[in-house]
């Protein structure tokens, strides 16, 4: 929501990493200081280093300094200012002018001042610092610094507050007649008007007193917003005084009707549906925690061909342009607001599930901020259409971490196979997980307090417990971890309960379960994109978890998932060795080369129901697909070279023997919305073909732009990011740049290999 005349303030910070006492005034001497451009993550620009922590990825946090100087017009006197910080990781303190405004704990929560009574006609001094020391504060990768967009609000001191217009549809009538209301909070306005348009030109008209209440909208054969055509409305609120309009504000409005049903599963617009979702953090490798828009683009587009119509935030407040993007694109959302309350969780630091484990984190802050970051999550998201679930947390009544009950004597959680003994035993000092049904009554009074339109739920890891306790009876809709063995049992024993996958594995079982019960609403799968951090231990740096890589690459598992959620035939196989003890699919590769003989697995991905194989034109056979796999058909083929083709009715696919690299490729893609270039770096054969090899590629940029980030995905690449020279992983990589203007990217391999693209992008900012 843009409100009056609104400014990105994004370029030309300067920054300082370690403490400056001092800098907060608004004379300091800030010109030797880097001069970055935002969102900016100061910890990627670091070196991985194992003395950090294995949980957010080994690298390094610190304290820094910010400092943004700014004009104002003369204009601006008179005007009520405030400055919107999207997101600060973590511990901000800001002052403006040497004035100290206030601070912000949580690193994922958007926050607003109104700095009025500090700035002045010409030029006004932000000062930021970031104190991110402990970096041993999260279960994954945060980042450090100002990692989303900071924007400058001028409008009239008659205006709308902050967060102060809530859209809702009310009902939808058989005759396709909206009713939406339209609540709103206003500072010193005697009036208000509202109109509703698209392209089609106005939808509806009305107006109402000032100050604050709700005025009703009436839309006749209203075009409503679904995953499938994701139209969307501009609501165009006034704020008056005297008749005369003082401020106007927008809001981007989608017209929909939802609801979960204990028996029958989810609804959108009256249409049974499936969740089909995944679960995302916020990084994107080499970028760290600053992800511009364009990058979740590409990301989303992907999911979208896999089947994908749903997007959990884990475990935060995502950036918004995610959730405008799912607003754009069609996609539903589960926004999540915490991973832990009061009782901080294990932190691992040597690596994944490695004892001991230190425990900083968001517990420290919940008692104090919990109340200000839950609503500031909700005011800011509430008019995203494709938001249908505010989530209270993820998985805080874990077992043993650190909420226990004498009811179970001895618990394990799904990731606690090496738990040593004692953490696993019921154990009276720690905190009663009686607790968590109190907080969850506060949190959930919280948000429909604020949107009484949307249910509220918290992804369970143990319901077993949280069915006794009364936390699962404080939600609206219950989300279940990895607990699909449950989903009968409970269906029967609490009628009624909305029950939903939260968090899911990626296994034709997983979605079996979903299907063959029309009461399960959906699953999230657990993940949709590789992270950082949440790693075994040095030197592997991410969690492999997701369908795409780091580099925003289909893996297999990717393909399967498209097979389960797709109609529209294909095939895609994928080669493993036959004697690998893991049958799954990312152990496999998109590749037809090996030593003559081998005996290697080929999986065909498909929604065909069965398959023939092909091994240099001589067919191999014809296979049905498995009840237990519907959607994944194996061969077993000694390996020999030449071309292997699997063909189903109506689609087909084809490996053949590669050769070693003699191309390097280079596709800049569409030009960006947003300045980003995502150049994808590919190694190919002789015939073209993805090459059997990987070599060391050297970029430079040549023009008005720069490198953000070289990412090739490979789990234990420690090449600093800040490098200009990165390898290549299964012959692929993705160079981010920021472009201004003309500019061209030079990339040299091995052997004389070498490539350009040329990039005519302006920022438009």
């Amino acid at each position: 929501m843009k409100q009056g005349s609104t400014v990105n303030l994004n370029r030309n910070w300067l920054f300082h990493l370690g403490d400056e006492p001092g800098a907060d005034y608004m004379g300091w001497d800030d010109r030797a200081w880097q001069r970055v451009t935002l969102p900016h993550d100061w910890s990627v620009e670091q070196p991985f280093d194992r003395r950090n922590a294995s949980g957010t990825g080994y690298l390094p946090g610190g304290t820094a300094w910010y400092r943004k100087h700014f004009d104002l017009p003369e204009s601006a006197a008179g005007q009520r200012v405030r400055i919107t910080f999207g997101g600060v990781y973590k511990h901000a303190s800001v002052w403006v002018n040497s004035n100290y405004l206030g601070g912000r704990a949580y690193g994922y929560s958007t926050f607003t001042f109104d700095v009025t009574p500090f700035v002045r006609p010409g030029e006004n001094v932000i000062a930021v610092r970031v104190e991110h020391t402990e970096v041993a504060d999260s279960r994954w990768f945060t980042g450090s610094g100002i990692y989303r967009d900071v924007t400058l609000t001028v409008t009239d001191p008659v205006s709308f507050e902050d967060g102060g217009l809530f859209v809702s549809t009310e009902s939808v009538s058989e005759d396709g007649t909206a009713k939406l209301s339209v609540a709103y909070e206003t500072a010193g306005a005697d009036g208000v008007s509202f109109t509703l348009a698209d392209e089609c030109g106005i939808a509806a008209e009305t107006a109402s007193d000032g100050g604050s209440g709700i005025a009703a909208l009436t839309v006749p054969a209203a075009h409503l917003w679904s995953t499938d055509d994701p139209h969307l409305y501009t609501l165009t609120a006034r704020a008056l005084s005297g008749g005369v309009t003082k401020t106007a504000a927008t809001v981007t409005v989608g017209i929909r009707t939802f609801r979960f049903d204990g028996d029958r599963g989810f609804f959108l617009n009256g249409v049974g549906m499936k969740l089909r979702g995944v679960c995302v953090h916020h990084d994107a490798g080499a970028l760290g925690a600053a992800v511009p828009k364009d990058v979740w683009r590409r990301r989303l587009e992907k999911f979208k061909s896999m089947g994908c119509n749903a997007i959990r935030t884990a475990h935060n407040p995502p950036d918004t342009h995610l959730l405008d993007l799912c607003d754009e694109m069609g996609f539903l959302a589960m926004d999540e607001a915490f991973d832990e309350w009061e009782g901080a969780k294990n932190k691992w630091w040597q690596g994944h599930n490695v004892y001991p484990p230190k425990r900083f984190g968001y517990a420290e802050d919940f008692p104090l901020w919990h109340k200000a970051d839950l609503e500031a999550m909700v005011k800011r998201d509430r008019n995203h259409p494709s938001v249908i679930l505010w989530s209270i947390g993820n998985e805080i009544d874990y077992p043993n971490d650190p909420y226990v009950t004498p009811l179970f004597q001895e618990v394990l959680g799904n990731n606690d196979a090496n738990k040593p003994a004692a953490e696993r035993m019921y154990d009276v000092k720690k905190p009663d997980a009686s607790r968590l049904a109190v907080i969850a009554r506060e949190l959930t009074d919280i948000v429909h307090a604020l949107d009484g339109t949307r249910p509220v739920t918290s992804a369970l890891s143990f319901p077993e417990l949280s069915n006794r306790t009364g936390f699962a009876d404080v939600l609206d809709v219950v989300g279940y971890n990895y607990k699909e063995k449950f989903y009968e049992e409970d269906h029967a024993a609490y009628p009624g309960r909305v029950i939903y996958g939260s968090e899911n594995g990626k296994g034709a079982r997983e979605w079996k379960a979903v299907l063959d019960h029309d009461y399960i609403a959906g699953q999230f799968l657990w993940t949709g994109i590789d992270f950082l951090g949440e790693c075994p231990g040095w030197p592997r740096r991410i969690s492999q978890a997701g369908v795409l890589d780091l580099c925003g690459y289909e893996k297999p598992g990717y393909w399967h998932r498209r097979a389960m959620w797709t109609d529209e035939p294909f095939v895609k196989m994928a080669v493993g060795r036959a004697d690998v003890k893991w049958d799954w699919p990312d152990m496999e590769r998109f590749r037809w080369n090996d030593e003559e003989g081998r005996l290697m697995r080929v999986s065909c991905y498909t929604n065909a129901g069965e398959a023939e194989l092909f091994l240099g034109g001589e067919s191999l056979g014809v296979k049905q697909a498995s009840s237990e796999d519907p959607w994944r058909i194996k061969f077993e083929v000694p390996f020999a070279p030449g071309e292997l083709r699997a063909v189903v009715p109506g689609a087909s696919d084809c490996l053949v023997t590669a050769g070693k690299p003699a191309v390097l490729s280079l596709d800049a893609g569409r030009a960006p919305s947003d300045g980003i270039a995502q150049i994808e770096v590919r190694l190919l054969d002789e015939e073209g073909r993805p090459a059997a090899g990987d070599m060391e590629i050297r970029y430079q940029i040549l023009g008005d732009a720069e490198i953000l980030g070289i990412e090739n995905g490979r789990p234990d690449d420690l090449t600093p990011y800040s490098s200009h020279t990165r390898r290549t992983f299964a012959a692929r990589a993705i160079v981010y740049l920021r472009v201004n203007g003309p500019a061209t990217l030079y990339a040299w391999g091995e052997d004389g290999i070498a490539s350009s693209a040329e990039m005519r992008i302006r920022n438009e900012e």
